[in-house]
């Protein structure tokens, strides 16, 4: 199967090449579109009780929230002043009456002293004017947002904007920019070190080629989904980050494979067959497997993470058809010039001389498995107390904390708290649904009052059939206490009357995500899992590799996200990164970092087992397969995980703390799969199974011979020699 599609991307290179052109210009123009079209929000779970009180208050009352609140200073002049007084009365006549539902200022005749007194900070150098704007929903709002944010400004006193509409916008737009800066600061770096790895220009520009296609790609159907489901703009985020990393990945493989087959002297459809019917198989089950992680983000109820499961799957499907289809008719193409533009005094490439047993990877391998137990109990030690962190994982939510500390939004949510007199009391909003009595209906709010950790509670507004009951509270949206009083709420008896209470906020809104996350991580974790174990299967004709593979998968995830909980929540990398540890972590993040390296973890692992099972079929020795294999692509996985390392670090350089997350987090899981799992425990567990590594049952044998992809060439497994000729000389 897939030496047929090396044949065709030799015999009808030209025209792939030409379509893969027409396509490119394509995807550049229409596919970009996508950004126009893409969701700024999409944590919240669309069918919880929170977000269900919110929609019906809005259909049934309208909507009187404050979209945005901004807050002016004067670091001279009070709010008295006459200057402040006109830069802030100049502001609010300049604003477009149809975009704005309602305002509120100091200078509102109307306003009691009480009332106005709460507008006033306690220095009185500033003021905050709360904002509700035009719009059906949080989409329009927030473009309505866009329109008029240069309105905002008053004069030469400080301005600072905040509020959900606000913090949506500053969130989006600060992660779309610091993607697009890590890109263009990791590309050089990465064809800079793609041209050391290949020790030549034109080798190193392949998998570079197979990223931008991947990309461009990506966008162009991700562009297509938006028509008919919301679209998170971290859904492209994500598929142009890591569309890069895995393209590098198997751009890396496939080009690697290719300088070993043709010095052997075959002809260019022969090496082409020989590569696809060995590294472009491993590609292939690898895409699959990350595919297969990806899918599991689509059990999760938040857009977010539908759209950075489905942002993901189709940045992996054309990474897959451009390492397969595009690249083998490139290389076709290019033949044997992939050595051309070599590095000056190169002798040796990535590819050079491999012996099967001898190297610096098949002598560490022999040592791993001289010792095999001793070193499974150490590494897997050090794994588990990196694990251990986890037990001190606090969930919270995507807030104002996660920007950097001079962000806008920030300032002006943190100058609220801190400088106005009501400014850190918060509210829930609670859906009283029937006709209770008054009577009934004050008793209720009078119960509401009376809960531990509420600060006060009153009925907001009335219509037909509805009543909106407001509960005062202190403290962030994630704090325990603020957890148990949604719960308190939630639980109190509703008034006679009423046929439905439905209790809402960001604080109900932020325990409903929590749980949402959390309940749909086992179905999830079960899916990966079983169709992981059964690709292994199909691949590798093992019942005992797929368990191995997908036990220390975890295992080195349960690590990985130990040292996120401990650097991040903890704030022990704060140092290092220069943010402000929360005390907690939004669930999204680990759950993406779990995902996705999971994926990753069994990327390597197909690269690494594969060349181990080829080397096996060969010689039927267990220890030599191990040693040959890990000599075969030791250097090959080790160069693409710093590769994709120094993508996910560019990353991790952003100043959004959500970014340093998960590209740090994703960082910090290739390291460990790539060296301690990968060189150690898989070499060491092989050991110590022998023969026991191939184990299957013969129904299991019989299925396998139906089902199995195997990677031979016309029937016989490829032979490989002792030693690959230096593709250096």
């Amino acid at each position: 199967m897939f030496a047929s599609l090396g044949r065709f991307g030799h015999r009808a290179r030209a025209w792939v090449l030409v379509a893969s052109a027409l396509f490119v210009a394509f995807a550049a123009v229409w596919g970009s579109g996508v950004f126009d079209r893409v969701s700024e929000g999409g944590f919240e779970d669309p069918e919880s009780e929170s977000m269900r009180a919110g929609e019906l208050l809005e259909e049934e009352l309208g909507h009187d929230d404050a979209d945005v609140i901004a807050v002016y200073r004067s670091g001279e002049l009070e709010i008295d002043n006459r200057m402040f007084a006109f830069s802030v009365q100049q502001m609010l006549d300049d604003l477009p009456e149809e975009k704005v539902v309602e305002v509120t200022s100091y200078l509102d005749e109307d306003l009691s002293d009480r009332e106005r007194g709460a507008l006033v900070s306690e220095d009185r150098h500033a003021t905050y004017v709360p904002i509700t704007l035009e719009g059906d929903d949080r989409e329009e709002r927030l473009a309505t947002f866009e329109e008029i944010e240069n309105d905002l400004s008053a004069g030469q006193l400080d301005s600072y904007l905040g509020g959900p509409v606000a913090l949506e916008a500053e969130l989006s737009e600060k992660a779309e920019s610091d993607v697009i800066r890590a890109e263009l600061v990791s590309l050089p770096l990465l064809l800079l070190l793609l041209v050391a790895i290949f020790r030549g220009l034109v080798a190193a520009l392949m998998p570079l080629t197979v990223g931008g296609l991947a990309i461009l790609g990506s966008l162009t159907l991700l562009r297509g989904l938006a028509s008919v489901t919301e679209v998170s703009v971290f859904a492209i985020n994500v598929a142009t980050i890591l569309g890069l990393g895995l393209a590098i990945d198997y751009g890396l493989f496939i080009v690697s494979r290719y300088r070993e087959e043709y010095a052997r002297g075959a002809d260019m459809e022969t090496v082409l067959r020989r590569t696809l019917a060995t590294a472009g198989r491993t590609v292939a089950f690898s895409g699959v497997t990350v595919l297969i992680a990806f899918a599991g983000l689509l059990f999760f109820p938040q857009p977010i993470m539908r759209s950075i499961g489905l942002g993901g799957i189709a940045v992996v499907l054309f990474d897959v058809l451009a390492a397969l289809v595009v690249l083998p008719a490139l290389l076709s193409v290019i033949g044997r010039r992939i050595d051309a533009l070599r590095l000056p005094f190169a002798r040796r490439t990535l590819t050079g001389a491999i012996a099967a047993r001898t190297g610096p990877w098949s002598r560490f391998a022999g040592h791993v498995m001289r010792r095999p137990a001793l070193y499974i109990v150490v590494v897997g030690a050090t794994l588990c107390s990196f694990a251990g962190a986890l037990l001190q994982t606090d969930l919270g939510s995507t807030d104002h904390r996660y920007l950097p500390s001079g962000a806008d939004t920030r300032v002006a949510t943190e100058s609220l708290e801190e400088d106005f007199p009501a400014g850190g009391i918060r509210q829930m909003d609670v859906a009283v649904v029937g006709e209770p009595s008054d009577g009934a209906l004050d008793d209720y709010v009078s119960r509401l009052a009376d809960l531990h950790g509420a600060e006060g509670a009153d009925v907001a507004r009335t219509g037909d059939g509805i009543a909106h009951v407001t509960v005062d509270y202190e403290g962030e949206v994630d704090d325990a206490a603020t957890g148990d009083l949604v719960r308190a709420i939630r639980d109190t008896p509703p008034p006679e009357g009423a046929e439905e209470v439905l209790v809402g906020g960001m604080a109900a809104i932020q325990l409903d995500n929590v749980d949402a996350i959390v309940e749909a991580i086992p179905a999830t974790l079960a899916f990966i899992t079983i169709v992981t174990f059964v690709l292994l299967f199909v691949a590798f004709g093992s019942v005992v590799l797929p368990l191995k593979a997908v036990l220390m998968g975890f295992l080195s995830l349960g690590a990985s996200l130990g040292v996120v909980i401990w650097g991040f929540q903890e704030g022990h990398l704060a140092p290092v990164f220069g943010f402000d540890p929360v005390g907690t972590i939004d669930p999204t993040f680990p759950v993406l970092i779990l995902i996705v390296a999971f994926g990753l973890a069994m990327d390597y692992e197909l690269f690494l087992l594969s060349r181990v099972r080829e080397e096996y079929l060969r010689t039927g020795d267990n220890a030599h397969s191990v040693a040959a294999g890990l000599q075969r692509t030791g250097s090959i996985i080790t160069s693409a995980a710093l590769l994709l390392i120094v993508v996910l670090a560019a990353m991790g350089t952003s100043d959004l703390l959500l970014l340093q997350i998960i590209g740090i987090g994703l960082a910090v899981a290739v390291v460990v799969d790539a060296t301690l799992v990968r060189a150690i425990l898989v070499p060491a567990a092989m050991r110590l199974l022998g023969r026991a590594n191939w184990w299957l049952p013969r129904p299991l044998r019989r299925l396998h011979d139906r089902i199995g992809i195997s990677e031979d060439d016309g029937g016989h497994i490829l032979e490989e020699p002792e030693t690959v000729a230096d593709t250096g000389r």
